[in-house]
């Protein structure tokens, strides 16, 4: 899944998701007539959730890292 990204000044738009880049692509003209000439804007693939237990969840939650710094 892609999700277009469109920043208009102080205005951040999420238009999606779409199947394919080609089809946000497509669809950029669209969502850029509504935009100032000096719109920027970005193709994300967005990523897929993992499927994980809740006793995984919980044991990755009690691992402890510590670092230091020297």
């Amino acid at each position: 899944m892609y999700l277009l990204t469109v920043k208009d000044g102080l205005v951040t738009r999420h238009v999606g998701p779409y199947e394919s880049p080609k089809q946000a692509s497509d669809d950029l003209e669209r969502v850029l007539a509504s935009c100032s000439e000096r719109a920027r804007w970005q193709i994300y693939a967005l990523e897929s959730p993992k499927c994980v237990s809740l006793s995984d969840r919980i044991g990755t939650r009690d691992c402890v890292v510590t670092a230091l710094v020297s």
